[in-house]
């Protein structure tokens, strides 16, 4: 009983004294302000890659809708629930009706 007690002491303890020190804050950083263009070049990267990545993946994962494409020929994309979309230049998919999907034009 007595262990059982001295365990339980030494966890609370230790707990106490781990706790205090995550409250420690300490303003010593500087912020610094990244010029507009580097933040504009920083955002248009990151939109490219989520791109790509959403592109990539929903190529592996979907199946493509080889007659038909999205607004400004977007190629379309059916997902495992049946529904058509589109990836946007954000890397965001946008879900169209099949009323929405334009035709692709045939090359002769």
């Amino acid at each position: 009983m007595k262990t059982l007690i001295k365990t339980m002491l030494l966890a609370l303890g230790t707990s106490i004294s781990v706790g205090s020190f995550a409250q420690d804050k300490k303003k010593d950083t500087v912020k610094i302000n990244p010029d507009p263009e580097i933040k504009k070049a920083a955002k248009k990267v990151g939109n490219k890659t989520a791109e790509i990545a959403v592109k990539g993946a929903s190529a592996v994962v979907d199946k493509t809708y080889k007659g038909k494409a999205g607004p400004n020929g977007q190629t379309i994309y059916i997902d495992n629930k049946s529904r058509y979309y589109y990836v946007n230049a954000k890397g965001a998919k946008v879900y169209l009706p099949k009323s929405k999907l334009k035709n692709k034009p045939v090359t002769p």
